[in-house]
């Protein structure tokens, strides 16, 4: 990952853009440190799968755990259908 300040974002946006579709851009502001990553949009889209991957793997284990079963009206309505 580079590291750039605000200042050189704004200056060369379209240059650091660019880099973002190979490797993630960290932007830094003077005295607050980091302020964003800029990163491809394929990218982005792998990160929040994993994001929701995990988030599945995790309800799935507590549903293993759970005493008893989920009837097709709950996972339904946890599924948001």
């Amino acid at each position: 990952m580079i590291s750039v300040t605000l200042s050189q974002f704004r200056n060369q946006q379209s240059d650091y853009i660019a880099v973002a579709q190979r490797e993630p851009v960290e932007i830094t502001s003077r005295g607050v440190g980091r302020r964003a990553v800029v990163v491809s949009p394929e990218f982005f889209d792998r990160a929040m799968q994993a994001l929701e991957d995990q988030e599945d793997i995790r309800a799935a284990a507590a549903a293993r755990r759970e005493d008893g079963r989920n009837s097709h009206d709950d996972l339904m309505r946890e599924l948001g259908f």
